[in-house]
């Protein structure tokens, strides 16, 4: 079996081109987490005008979470609710969204996808913008806890005196987070071939 695909145009594949990318998958799907941690420390160093830079932000955040007694899934979502900053100014909540999806509970998901928002209440009157803009989703299932992580995790995470935990102690929980999908169109596909 050769070791790449033979079609030059999807449409004409063949079943014997799927079996090697998936055997190529197999390897490359599993070392998503030190894709994401290597992302992750692209934002060591860029402060954006702020007290910390990104990554001590992201990294005050999940230790506030875990000290906390939050899940571990929890402690890496908000370790990683901020990873977009540096691809998507205008998007970064779309962007942690997309990448965790297939792998929180969707009361997690839904938390780091409109966290954003959220924490506007605590900015966006200093912007020209609306600070009750998350009024909209009052009543929403997970309203409360999207609230909660803004004002216990994410808010106060700006303190350069802060005893944060490093990056080393986020590492294994990524890892682990990032072995298998909870959600994927592809997770069974990627499991009979394991």
């Amino acid at each position: 079996m050769s070791d790449q695909a033979s079609f030059t145009d999807m449409s004409t594949s063949t079943a014997e081109d799927w079996a090697i990318i998936v055997r190529h998958n197999m390897h490359f799907a599993p070392n998503g987490g030190a894709r994401v941690l290597a992302h992750l420390r692209l934002l060591d160093g860029d402060f954006g005008g702020f007290a910390v830079d990104r990554l001590t932000h992201s990294l005050q955040t999940a230790t506030r979470a875990h000290r906390d007694g939050q899940s571990e899934p929890y402690v890496v979502m908000a370790l990683l609710h901020d990873i977009g900053d540096t691809l998507g100014a205008y998007n970064h909540p779309d962007i942690a969204a997309a990448i965790l999806k297939p792998f929180l509970s969707e009361d997690l998901h839904w938390i780091v996808q409109h966290h954003g928002i959220f924490q506007g209440h605590n900015f966006f009157h200093h912007i020209g913008l609306d600070r009750d803009m998350r009024e909209q989703f009052r009543g929403h299932p997970h309203f409360a806890a999207t609230e909660a992580f803004i004002d216990r995790y994410d808010c106060p995470a700006f303190d350069p005196a802060y005893d944060t935990a490093p990056l080393s102690f986020f590492e294994p929980m990524v890892m682990k987070l990032f072995e298998k999908p909870l959600n994927s169109i592809y997770k069974r596909v990627l499991a009979e071939a394991a």
